[in-house]
């Protein structure tokens, strides 16, 4: 009787799965397809033996492809969930099919892997719902005046966040269906990504976090013109549209808003300074144009993140095979990296108080054999999402390391600490802290003169696992540095929870002192904070002696920038520094005599 009883609820659900009116697949932690259902393969034309086993990466084009294995893997893996992400499908006739995907990730069991469910909703016909939906309310009721409370309420539900009151999703598609009906392509849409907004609601609650998306709203309200829509489109992602006519004007936009967002916001009796990422696009002609303008802004503000958040990306219809062309200079940086291609710069770091060279920021160059030596913005954000910046930060560690040991040997350097960046993919590694410590072993170099700097995203990114790391780094006797200090959440109770010896504040609350009171009281706030925590605090980016006198007041220990040096190669830092050595010794004697 049990087994019977089973078997048929074993039926029931199989049949379920296989005719859901939505696409299902299940797949392994590695993304290879394991099951597939009736309905994703009718809607896509695919053959289900085609499918299994093959990853589910193949069914998006390269954009959305990138776009799946940089931001919604990560995240799956982590936050166990993704919810409504924008792609293209690509159907067995090669056709593409907007879609939007949620996935859940369920962790192993006994007896069982890991596994990810994905449910893929067809754009078009998850639209033509919810209208059919909206009509059949309206049908439903009899009466003038209970159909009209009836038709508020359920629009109110379908079409609006109910935290903020704005149009959610569902919401600004009907917006931009009705505002791109006649073909137009002077609308941008905006998509406003919060950075580290996570952080909020783990160390404030969730309390703090509504306050917070509720002023985010108002904020993004008071700032557009009148006529322009702002929607909520997730838990801390939001959207705007309004005329824009070209891309500059977007573009302005998406400066004007994060203006207006960065303003200090008190959450629990803290002041926390708020970050987003946006990314902007403008309406194309054609059918389908509201989904693919919003496809354009949600794959604009994922580079915004991956660049190092905090900014503006506008996309630009004009780079057509974009994407092939990241993946070509992907495989020639791969060959690079073997071939001996890599270069590192330093950058001095200066000592405030007597002028002295205490340390160095070792950044890496590609001597491309066609495009001659390229600064790390043309590739780091190409080697982080490809995951090949492992292999990277291996080479830029043991080369930093074994340049800092032939300076320890030279008594013009003998002291100076060399800093070397960790991306978050190489801070999550299990095997970081066996390879810092193999290579101080191979070259000899003490361990305190070698720092290695994290960013806030990196630390938010896992928190716990980043202070097991920072902690064995520490018992190394290796440094530790939160660059890129002032642009997210970190607060005096939050870094506590890390072993940090520096701040090193960001360089574009740097480039504002004197000229914006809002970043001059920024740095000296990083500054106090530095100093109740006990720790050291670095400026990068000075450029005038305006900046390095007013960050000497403020009591900054150390800074770096064009005023002192441009990032040079390391014979260059030897003579810069016998010659600052120099200099300051024959300052020092004259002020004594």
């Amino acid at each position: 009787m049990t087994t019977a009883t089973t078997g048929g609820a074993d039926a029931g659900f199989e049949a379920l799965f296989e005719h859901a009116p939505v696409g299902y697949l299940t797949t392994t932690d590695g993304g290879r397809i394991t099951r597939v259902n009736a309905t994703f393969l009718a809607w896509t034309g695919h053959r289900r033996e085609d499918l299994l086993g093959s990853a589910f990466g193949r069914l998006l084009p390269v954009g959305d492809r990138i776009l799946w294995s940089t931001h919604s893997a990560p995240q799956l893996g982590t936050a166990g969930s993704v919810s409504e992400v924008v792609v293209e499908v690509v159907a067995a006739d090669r056709t593409r099919r907007p879609a939007l995907v949620t996935a859940t990730r369920v962790p192993p069991r006994e007896g069982a892997d890991a596994e990810v469910r994905v449910i893929v909703f067809a754009a078009p016909e998850r639209r033509a719902h919810e209208q059919e939906l909206i009509a059949a309310l309206h049908r439903a009721e009899e009466s003038e005046d209970r159909r009209a409370a009836a038709e508020v309420e359920a629009r109110r539900q379908a079409l609006a966040d109910p935290l903020t009151g704005l149009p959610n999703r569902a919401g600004l598609a009907a917006h931009l269906d009705a505002a791109l009906a006649g073909g137009r392509t002077d609308v941008g849409v905006l998509v406003v990504d919060l950075d580290h907004f996570a952080v909020v609601n783990e160390s404030l609650g969730t309390a703090a976090g509504d306050e917070l998306l509720l002023t985010v709203a108002a904020r993004l309200g008071a700032a557009v013109r009148e006529g322009a829509v702002v929607a909520r489109l997730s838990a801390d992602e939001f959207a705007v549209v309004e005329r824009c006519e070209d891309v500059e004007a977007a573009r302005g936009l998406a400066e004007r808003l994060l203006e207006a967002l960065t303003a200090p916001v008190v959450l629990a009796g803290l002041e926390v300074v708020a970050s987003a990422s946006i990314g902007a696009a403008l309406s194309p002609s054609g059918p389908g144009a509201a989904q693919r303008v919003l496809h354009d802004a949600a794959v604009a503000v994922q580079r915004a993140k991956a660049r190092g958040r905090g900014r503006v990306e506008v996309h630009d219809p004009t780079r057509t095979g974009a994407a092939a062309d990241r993946l070509r200079l992907l495989g020639e940086l791969r060959r690079g990296i073997a071939d001996g291609q890599l270069r590192l710069h330093h950058q001095p770091q200066v000592r405030l108080r007597d002028g002295r060279l205490v340390g160095v920021e070792a950044l890496v160059r590609w001597q491309h054999p066609v495009r001659g030596l390229l600064a790390p913005v043309e590739f780091i954000e190409l080697a982080e999402q490809s995951g090949l910046v492992r292999e990277l930060g291996a080479w830029v560690l043991d080369a930093a390391v074994a340049q800092a040991a032939g300076w320890a040997r030279d008594p013009g350097c003998a002291t100076v600490e060399v800093a070397v960046n960790l991306s978050t993919r190489q801070l999550t590694d299990p095997g970081l802290v066996e390879a810092v410590t193999a290579a101080l072993e191979r070259h000899r170099l003490p361990a305190h003169l070698l720092v290695l700097e994290v960013t806030e995203t990196s630390l938010a990114a896992d928190p716990d696992a980043a202070a097991a790391t920072l902690v064995a780094l520490k018992q190394l006797g290796v440094g530790v540095s939160v660059d890129d200090f002032g642009t997210g959440y970190a607060s005096l109770t939050y870094l506590q929870r890390f072993p940090v010896d520096e701040l090193k504040i960001d360089r574009s609350f740097v480039t504002g002192l004197g000229a914006s009171d809002g970043d001059t009281a920024i740095v000296r706030a990083c500054v106090q904070l530095a100093q109740a925590l006990g720790v050291r605090t670095v400026a990068e980016g000075v450029e005038s002696e305006q900046q390095r006198e007013a960050l000497a007041g403020m009591g900054c220990d150390v800074v770096q920038g064009y005023l002192f040096s441009r990032p040079v190669d390391a014979d260059a830092v030897q003579q810069w520094a016998r010659e600052r050595s120099g200099s300051t010794r024959d300052h020092d004697e004259a002020a004594i005599r």
